[in-house]
């Protein structure tokens, strides 16, 4: 018999005084460096993950698990699962529910995953960046210091094999508005069918993406800026990966896609990215760069083109000031150097 945790993000909204919005979510810093404000998403999703019509009181506080969740709980309680739904509002909550994935104490004092537990965790997700939020807080409670690296973690790994997650989305309209992560790995959205793969499925172990802000990301995440009738505007800054340079910072760019997987393949019309892959161990760049030309009658022409690369990391330095981006659809700006790195299969998920 499993016992298994449903757990869905709330944020700052939910608690007295609390605004999502306000300075971030669960206590997080905006921008650069977020935590559970990661569930922030610019569609306008907020960690939140509770509506009124689902159990909402008057003061915002979500009393009652939205009906998917509620539908999922069925599900694996029917398959004699003992299951406990839990709604964190913030870092300290969510590592709460992940500590009863530790391991036995280790010689080395190290907190370890446990493999061979017998709990399980679905994560309700509203946005990938609720389920970014969750993985960021296993890799930040499992991650040991470089100063204590054991000798049995993989040579190409700062993080040991994180415990798997089943996702429950709770928006099924991300399956065709918008291929959210769960859309593109084809895991299941119906709640019975996320509770089969949870207790009868088999950890799918996929790759992630670190970042030297602290942060993680799970899908990728895209650089520049767009003027208010969204058109893109152009930015400099220098981007590498591994030691090929795809901008040294002349260039204008409109925009540089960053992908484990392939949620920012396309910028409108325009083939970003090639066919990202996020088993492959690495991580696909491309970076779109306006390029003027002239026909043989002399008029100028601009045509756009996209320089791409493949590679274990790569490093974005922006030029002039703060350049916007998404990281799994959590909003923010890069203003210095920022690096992301591949931990090949780090992470999990529960597919049937």
């Amino acid at each position: 018999m499993y016992d298994v945790v449903l757990l869905t993000l709330g944020s700052e909204r939910d608690a007295p005084g609390g605004a999502c919005g306000s300075g971030g979510c669960c206590g997080a810093a905006p921008q650069e460096e977020a935590g559970p404000a990661d569930a922030c998403a610019t569609d306008g999703t907020t960690a939140d993950a509770c509506a009124p019509a689902d159990g909402a009181t008057a003061d915002g506080r979500c009393d009652t698990p939205r009906v998917p969740v509620l539908a999922c709980a069925d599900a694996l309680t029917a398959r004699g699962a003992r299951v406990e739904t839990v709604t964190a509002r913030s870092d300290a909550e969510i590592d709460e529910v992940l500590a009863r994935f530790d391991g036995p104490p280790r010689p080395d004092g190290l907190t370890w995953p446990d493999p061979d537990s017998k709990a399980r965790l679905v994560v309700a997700s509203a946005s990938d960046a609720q389920l970014r939020a969750v993985v960021r807080r296993l890799v930040r409670r499992y991650a040991p210091p470089p100063s204590r690296r054991p000798d049995d973690l993989p040579g190409n790994r700062t993080v040991p094999d994180l415990p798997p997650i089943g996702v429950l989305p709770l928006d099924p309209a991300r399956s065709t508005t918008h291929r959210d992560l769960a859309a593109q790995l084809g895991l299941p959205r119906d709640p019975a069918a996320v509770a089969a793969a949870v207790l009868d499925g088999t950890p799918r172990r996929l790759d992630l993406l670190r970042n030297d802000g602290g942060s993680v990301t799970l899908d990728g995440a895209l650089v520049g800026a767009a003027d208010d009738n969204g058109r893109p505007l152009h930015w400099r800054g220098r981007v590498e990966v591994d030691d090929a340079v795809l901008s040294n910072g002349d260039d204008p760019l409109l925009a540089c896609a960053i992908g484990n997987a392939g949620g920012y393949a396309r910028l409108d019309d325009v083939a970003l990215l090639g066919n990202p892959d996020p088993t492959d161990g690495l991580v696909e760049v491309a970076v779109a760069v306006p390029v003027v030309t002239r026909s043989a009658l002399g008029r100028k022409r601009v045509r756009l083109e996209v320089r791409r690369a493949r590679g274990r990391a790569v490093a974005v330095l922006p030029r002039e000031g703060k350049v916007p981006f998404l990281d799994d659809g959590a909003e923010g700006e890069l203003s210095r150097k920022r690096s992301w790195w591949t931990e090949p299969g780090a992470w999990a998920v529960w597919a049937s």
